[in-house]
């Protein structure tokens, strides 16, 4: 019975060393993905915004620069889509209110954050498509060119959102839109930086 229970022990207490090791492996591969995450980010306009958007995905990235740019794009996508939504809902409101250049700017600015999110999720799925592609071929650096190209007019595409609305008297809907879309940029601003890094490495 002594022995049985002295084999047992043994047993168990290997089982928690091999449970501790595989924790430690886990912890180091997180901590490696977060602080390639945060290097990445380092280039990028606005690195701590960067870096509190994409370290909850470090699992997911790993140290993979295509998986950063890919979810960066995501990350985008969600923050203009979320946009696109505020603006719509507050369009509509505008219709009824006396202010015809506040609804004129609402409604132009839904229309350029629409176009935004298009060209966005447009980028998304060619970085997805680039999975099966070596990097360094032509098809690579053509690939990579489009969402460079569809990013950089997304961000454009923000940028005029808030064009209308230098001829509208301040206010809360002004503040309100003018803050979410320069913030929406920001995180844009940050995808294109971590494509284009990508699209360097890869074209090398």
């Amino acid at each position: 019975m002594k022995s049985l229970f002295i084999t047992f022990l043994f047993f168990y207490l290997l089982s928690l060393q091999a449970l501790s090791s595989a924790d430690h492996g886990a912890s180091e591969t997180v901590s490696n993905a977060t602080a390639f995450i945060r290097t990445s980010c380092s280039f990028t306009l606005y690195p701590d915004l960067c870096y509190a958007s994409l370290s909850g995905h470090a699992n997911a990235i790993q140290q993979d620069p295509a998986r950063l740019a890919r979810t960066a794009i995501g990350v985008s996508l969600s923050r203009a889509r979320h946009m696109a939504a505020f603006v719509s809902n507050l369009s509509r409101q505008a219709d009824y209110g006396a202010d015809p250049r506040a609804s004129a700017a609402l409604h132009d600015c839904f229309s350029n954050m629409g176009d935004a999110v298009d060209e966005i999720r447009g980028s998304l799925k060619q970085m997805r498509k680039l999975v099966a592609v070596a990097p360094g071929s032509e098809s690579f650096r053509f690939q990579m060119g489009n969402v460079q190209t569809w990013m950089s007019a997304a961000l454009t595409d923000e940028e005029t959102c808030t064009d209308g609305f230098e001829e509208v008297d301040d206010g809360p809907t002004k503040t309100a839109v003018c803050e979410r879309a320069a913030n929406v940029k920001k995180f844009t601003s940050n995808a294109l930086a971590l494509v284009d890094s990508y699209a360097e490495k890869g074209a090398n």
